[in-house]
């Protein structure tokens, strides 16, 4: 059998080039092999979170792997047919819960049935989707290709993790283009503000909401930021920010416009300079007059390579670029990119 050839150290030469790899095999049938994984890493090869990766995938499409353990920089991936069922998955770690998603949504939202996920693992970390970005930003943007509900039953934050999250997908046969080229009008500012039950004394998530709030106050539209506490396993906090946009006073659903933004506590950092970083990133963002941002754009594109479309990012990052170059591995060209305009559009897409 042919193996679809990637180079796992491409670009970034980072973890998402496998991840993309796993879900776009899944899908389209094709089986790959992706060499050099992580090369230019400190730690080259499998990270545990790839591992439960191919694992959930083995127990969602009965999956055949060669390669498949820690530090591994060869891995071989035969898939095999995807079943609507209940997947349950314990990272174990703090590893992030949204980037084991990466992997496993764009099956599921191909299922022939409802797929469930039951994850433990972590909710917010660095280098990583937080899972409000991942329930308030990412997922409009791809409901109409599936009714999916994400549900945060408790936050897991570095190092203990031990977050949950249960996903539940059920697939649409909707086959409508992502068309994201204008911005529009700013009409609203959401947030979350969260911290671990530990730091609710030293009210940190209202002073982080706080200081978000003042400096987003300068835009003529109402903000709300939400502050909340978790009985973690470990201490923790963080915002993620999100502006909501609108074409003729009205939001459209199917192509909505939500720009986001994050910021991640730590020890010796001050709430307020959490809620002012990630204030200032969200500025940036909505400043830009790009619809989408430019960490949802590397999230979308396989989507665009599905579906079609077109869109205006703010900075097309070496993530992105990386994506489109795991897509055309499986798909053949299909990308125009103008990075003269931040535009990156479909010259052919696959589901029809």
């Amino acid at each position: 059998m042919t193996l679809i050839q990637i180079d796992g150290d491409y670009g970034e030469s980072g973890g998402q080039i496998v991840r993309t790899a796993l879900a776009l095999s899944t899908i389209s049938g094709k089986p790959f092999e992706v060499v050099d994984i992580r090369k230019g890493r400190a730690e080259p090869g499998l990270k545990n979170q790839h591992l439960f990766c191919i694992k959930a995938l083995e127990d969602l499409c009965h999956a055949k792997t060669e390669g498949a353990f820690l530090g591994s920089t060869k891995l071989s991936y035969y898939p095999g047919q995807i079943e609507g069922k209940t997947v349950s998955i314990d990272i174990g770690t703090s590893g992030s819960i949204s980037l084991l998603l990466q992997a496993l949504l764009i099956p599921s939202i191909f299922s022939d049935s409802k797929v469930r996920l039951k994850i433990t693992g972590g909710t917010d970390g660095k280098w990583a989707m937080p899972f409000d970005y991942f329930n308030n930003v990412f997922l409009p943007h791809i409901k109409k290709y599936a009714d999916i509900e994400a549900t945060l039953i408790r936050r897991g934050y570095y190092p203990k993790g031990g977050g949950r999250v249960e996903i539940k997908v059920k697939p649409k046969k909707e086959k409508a283009k992502i068309q994201l080229t204008e911005e529009g009008a700013l009409i609203q500012i959401k947030g979350i503000s969260h911290a671990s039950l530990d730091l609710q004394k030293g009210e940190v998530a209202e002073r982080q909401a706080r200081t978000a709030r003042l400096i987003l106050n300068k835009y003529n539209c109402p903000v709300k930021i939400s502050s909340e506490y978790s009985d973690a396993f470990s201490t923790g906090s963080g915002i993620t920010l999100w502006g909501v946009f609108a074409k003729d006073s009205e939001i459209d659903f199917d192509n909505p416009i939500i720009v986001g933004a994050d910021s991640l506590g730590e020890k010796g950092k001050r709430a307020e300079e959490v809620g002012k970083e990630a204030a200032n990133k969200l500025i940036e963002e909505i400043e830009s007059k790009a619809p989408v941002d430019s960490h949802l754009a590397d999230n979308l594109i396989p989507f665009l390579a599905l579906y079609g479309g077109a869109m205006k990012v703010s900075k097309i990052t070496n993530h992105t670029l990386t994506n489109i170059y795991v897509c055309e591995k499986f798909f053949g060209r299909i990308f125009e990119v103008d990075k003269t305009k931040n535009m990156i559009s479909t010259i052919s897409f696959i589901n029809k």
